[in-house]
């Protein structure tokens, strides 16, 4: 079989196009999660929905680019670390979903280009520059906007009864998914990302039908009790896959180096989607903090892309 020539990258303004749709489509899976709980539907029952679409969908994809699922030597035992900690990623982030407005779970989250650096930083690897530092602080000062620290210090609460826990879950995602991204940096390169994503998402799968049926998560099977949950589990499944899997497809042509900040629209987009659907409402305190958040984790993406010492 002989080499093909690479594609040639998209125009930018496509590329960018394309890049804001997928995002916009992994808020709508967010908020289509959202939906699925409020109308009954479990915890893992949600996530086994994804996990198996995905997976019927990177199968797919191996047969159609005629790769082999092959793991080179001695990535195993971390391509099983990496599957479990994005299945508790899973449960974390949607567990936060399921108790505070959707838009706030995912800004929490997206911080863990923070805690990636500071991982890095800790098994050895260069320390934060200043620039980067000062981008960290930033972030970390918007989420205190977005949080509405001053209402809740006053014993005011905007953010829904399960706030501590929602924010807990939050930001549990961010730290496992930021482990999960130093192992896929330093321990699987040498793995290709379709055959990565494959035995990742197998692992997921695996992992939540294993906790299904040992009855982890009291409730975690239940499904949904009305047509909207149902139809919500089917349109997060759809929405995800589709941004998953066409991720694989266009990247080679999306020139992601460049452009792979754009993907931070997605909290903006669960923002919008989040009031559209759900009637979630952020004040003007929040909304200003969560465009600080949204800028400075944009910035610190494009940070980490510069040639060292800048």
């Amino acid at each position: 079989m002989t080499a093909s020539v690479a594609a040639p990258p998209l125009p930018r303004h496509i590329a960018i196009t394309i890049l804001l749709l997928l995002g916009t489509c992994f808020a709508g899976n967010h908020i289509s999660a959202r939906l699925a709980f409020d109308n009954g539907a479990g915890l893992l029952v949600a996530i086994l929905f994804r996990s198996g679409a995905s997976l019927l969908a990177l199968t797919a994809l191996l047969i159609w680019l005629r790769q082999v699922p092959r793991m080179p030597a001695g990535t195993r035992k971390w391509q099983l670390a990496l599957g479990l900690l994005i299945a508790l990623q899973s449960l974390f982030l949607y567990s936060a979903v399921a108790r505070i407005p959707v838009a706030l779970a995912l800004l929490v989250a997206n911080t863990f280009p923070i805690l990636l650096a500071l991982l890095t930083w800790a098994l050895g690897g260069k320390p934060p520059t200043r620039r980067t530092a000062a981008i960290m602080a930033l972030i970390l000062f918007g989420l205190l906007f977005v949080l509405d620290l001053p209402t809740l210090v006053r014993g005011g609460n905007t953010l829904g009864p399960h706030w501590v826990s929602g924010l807990l879950f939050s930001f549990c995602a961010a730290c496992v998914f930021a482990v999960g991204m130093w192992i896929t940096e330093h321990k699987l390169s040498a793995v290709t990302g379709p055959v990565r994503s494959f035995y990742t998402i197998l692992v997921v799968f695996a992992g939540m039908v294993t906790a299904g049926f040992a009855d982890v998560i009291p409730g975690g099977m239940a499904v949904p009790g009305n047509s909207l949950g149902w139809l919500s589990l089917v349109l997060l499944s759809i929405l995800y896959t589709i941004a998953f899997s066409s991720l694989f497809v266009f990247a080679p042509r999306l020139d992601m180096a460049r452009n792979a900040p754009v993907m931070n629209i997605e909290p903006v987009a669960s923002l919008c989607l989040g009031w559209l659907v759900l009637g979630q409402i952020f004040n003007t305190t929040q909304l200003i903090g969560g465009a600080i958040v949204v800028t400075g984790i944009v910035l610190l993406a494009y940070s980490r892309q510069q040639p060292a010492g800048r």
